[in-house]
């Protein structure tokens, strides 16, 4: 009987991964056929089902109730030249982080007091509290350049608490540029969420690790969690896919086409350049990094069929923790507890999403059908995303979404609908959005990176086509 997959040779990469079955499928569709009645034999033996009207609702607050949150335009306190363009830069900063956050519910600028509170014997609670605005909270400060220094102070407020309405303070010297206003801004709305949250930190200082094409490669790129400071990270003329960056954001690993095939890389942010990693024989795809950073968990056809290995960060020590016939790729640590890793494997035929315990033991097939690609775990380590083509097969209605799973219960939502093929699941790092590549047509090449609440609402596209497989990082 043909692989699903295809030969060792063939699985060259995740997205190959993905649409290798694609382009089989499309040259001999009668072959697909067979194999699609195969599968569907395997998936009525196998006596596991997954009910879609067993939907479970996935919170965004983490408890927290919608907060109505006001945030002013902050008080010019200077009047140097570059005072009006950093202040712009960090009223928009600041407003567009609290309102992708999830947890807000945000007072629109149009329906503010006209008044510009600077300080806090400045602000009239009671103009804020009444309608129209009706806030409960209140972010408001002010702004100025002195001696070539951003100097920032910020207030958040309870509206309603005319008594002891500060709920805190903070003030921020950093040198004047506007990328600087911007860091300042997410510095801002990460204590304001982390306060208003129950104790999730924010995201506005994360970083969002992908892919993007050029010139015939795929180098490695960095950019914030809202799209600005896109940047690349790898210089190397190959194509390289699948960067993870480990817990204490010091090093990317990846895997990058070579003269030796496919082989697992780790650069350094800290030195800003390639440090060894072990390289052995066979193809070494998707790495990933466990929650204390002492362990890589990656797929090796070493030993001549994909397995999931787990080795040191300088890959010296490795042993395999699958054996099984079929490829196995795309592993992803629990980051809660470290003690249980999903992948993706092709075992019974079309690829199916699994859990085991990190020596390998204690193996449970998760999905019942279909064809699952590219496994993330949620940070609290109740939930896992993926992408899933639930009714895969020749004539199939539907297509590759994103999808939640709760582990305990293999509970399923679906969170993308009619919006082409989506791919590379990520997690953020307070578990209340989801990073994703998106394709409208269905073209690799026009992919885009996408982001989402982790209810399937507020999707926002954050790169250009030719960006693929983003990672978000720890914190």
């Amino acid at each position: 009987m043909p692989k699903p997959f295809g030969s060792t040779s063939e699985i060259i990469g995740e997205e190959i991964v993905n649409s290798f079955v694609r382009r089989l499928r499309a040259r001999n569709p009668q072959r697909w056929v067979t194999l699609s009645l195969l599968s569907s034999l395997v998936l009525l033996l196998s006596g596991s089902t997954l009910r879609a009207q067993d939907t479970f609702h996935l919170e965004t607050s983490s408890g927290a109730t919608s907060i109505r949150l006001a945030a002013a335009n902050f008080k010019p306190s200077t009047g140097d030249a570059n005072t009006s363009t950093f202040k712009n830069t960090f009223d928009t900063t600041l407003f567009a982080d609290l309102s992708a956050a999830g947890i807000f519910d945000m007072v629109s600028k149009s329906l503010i007091p006209q008044s510009t509170p600077g300080s806090q014997s400045e602000i009239s609670l009671a103009q804020w509290s009444s309608a129209p605005a009706s806030a409960a909270m209140v972010a408001f400060g002010n702004l100025g350049v002195q001696n070539n220094r951003l100097i920032v102070n910020g207030f958040l407020d309870d509206a309603k608490n005319t008594q002891y309405p500060q709920v805190f303070a903070k003030q921020y010297n950093e040198i004047a540029t506007d990328d600087n206003a911007r860091q300042v801004a997410h510095r801002f709305a990460d204590e304001i969420i982390f306060r208003l949250s129950g104790g999730t930190p924010g995201i506005a200082e994360s970083k969002i690790f992908y892919v993007k094409r050029g010139g015939g490669n795929k180098e490695i790129w960095e950019m914030d969690y809202d799209g600005a400071n896109q940047h690349a990270i790898t210089h190397l003329g190959e194509i390289s896919l699948s960067p993870r960056i480990s817990p204490d954001n010091s090093r990317i690993a990846f895997s990058s086409l070579g003269r030796n095939g496919f082989q697992i890389k780790m650069f350094s942010l800290l030195l800003g350049r390639l440090v060894n990693f072990n390289s052995v024989g066979g193809t070494n795809l998707s790495p990933a990094w466990s929650p204390s950073g002492q362990q890589l968990a990656f797929s090796s056809s070493r030993t001549g069929d994909p397995e999931i290995w787990v080795t040191d960060p300088q890959g010296n020590v490795a042993h395999r923790i699958t054996n099984y016939k079929g490829p196995d790729v795309s592993p992803t640590w629990n980051p809660k507890t470290g003690a249980q890793i999903a992948w993706i494997s092709g075992r019974t035929g079309l690829p199916q999403l699994y859990i085991m315990d990190s020596d390998g033991s204690g193996v449970t097939r998760m999905t019942d059908g279909g064809y699952a690609t590219s496994p993330s775990w949620s940070p609290n380590g109740q939930f896992i995303t993926f992408a899933w083509d639930r009714k895969y097969g020749p004539g199939a209605p539907g297509g590759q979404d994103i999808y939640v799973m709760e582990v305990a219960t293999k509970r399923w939502i679906q969170l993308t609908h009619d919006m082409g093929r989506c791919d590379f699941p990520s997690w953020s790092p307070d578990g209340r959005h989801i990073a994703f590549a998106n394709s409208p047509d269905g073209i690799d090449s026009h992919n885009r990176i996408m982001t989402m609440l982790v209810d399937g609402t507020g999707k926002r596209a954050l790169t250009e086509s030719g960006t693929d497989m983003p990672n978000w990082s720890w914190k």
